[in-house]
């Protein structure tokens, strides 16, 4: 007996990977977090079992302890359990944590990677993570911590004006962020973007600095699922920005507005 400990990507169906789309079709129970979309839940046949344990930000509808109890208790030989997870499991998804748990249960487990929303919802924003000449790397950091910790994170390390900085789970604490980085010497005038349900419908995004970023997303209105892309590759997210509008001819450039 085992659990599969699936990423959902970030939202839109066609994004899944062919043995995740497998899985959600052969499953006799779904146990599913909040930023699973509707449209790839509507993927799962009618008569499965589904089992709803998704967060809020600020509340958690289930334990993370009892998602884990509730796993292993599913696991039985012949039935095929999914732990359908919004991204990637192993990305800030905390599907680590519950293949520890099985594991120490005797009960086997799987991982099927997800796209991650730092892929993918920056990619459907216009924002590439590297480009030659603006980004050497990047890093994913999460903008909350558990049981609502400071966000004691390197922020000296983090203000590198050569690397693509993503903050998942940020909309919350963007203020914060931003002073902290600016703070540590990242220049308030540094590119930054905010991206809502990246890769659905639903997606909005506001362009705009690091100094600005969080009261032009407030501004607009957003709300979580939200990351926040800090760099100078979001300089290109006009000119890049193909997902539901049209192509943009003009020069790359630094604006602040929301696009819906």
């Amino acid at each position: 007996m085992r659990v599969y400990l699936v990423g959902a990507g970030p939202g839109d169906p066609d994004l899944l990977t062919v043995k995740a789309l497998r899985l959600l079709q052969t499953a006799d129970v779904v146990v599913y977090d909040r930023l699973v979309s509707p449209e790839i839940l509507s993927l799962v046949p009618t008569g499965v079992t589904r089992i709803a344990v998704g967060k809020m930000p600020g509340h958690h509808c289930v334990p993370q302890e009892n998602i884990n109890e509730l796993l292993a208790s599913l696991a039985a030989p012949g039935r095929v359990v999914v732990r359908l997870k919004g991204g990637d499991p192993y990305i800030f998804g905390r599907g680590s944590e519950e293949a520890l748990y099985l594991l120490r249960r005797g009960v086997g487990f799987e991982v099927v990677p997800g796209i991650t929303a730092a892929a993918a919802c920056s990619a459907y924003a216009g924002i590439p993570l590297t480009h030659r000449g603006l980004a050497r790397g990047v890093r994913f950091v999460t903008g909350h911590f558990k049981d609502n910790e400071t966000l004691a994170l390197d922020w000296d390390g983090l203000a590198d004006p050569e690397t693509t900085l993503v903050v998942y789970m940020g909309l919350a604490h963007a203020r914060q962020i931003g002073e902290r980085l600016i703070a540590a010497g990242l220049p308030a005038d540094t590119p930054a973007a905010a991206v809502q349900e990246g890769t659905t419908p639903r997606q909005r995004r506001v362009v705009s600095t690091l100094g600005e970023l969080a009261a032009a997303a407030e501004a607009a209105g957003l709300s979580s699922p939200v990351i926040l892309v800090i760099g100078r590759v979001v300089e290109l997210a006009d000119a890049l920005n193909w997902f539901g509008s049209d192509p943009v001819s003009a020069l790359p450039k630094v604006s602040h507005r929301a696009v819906h």
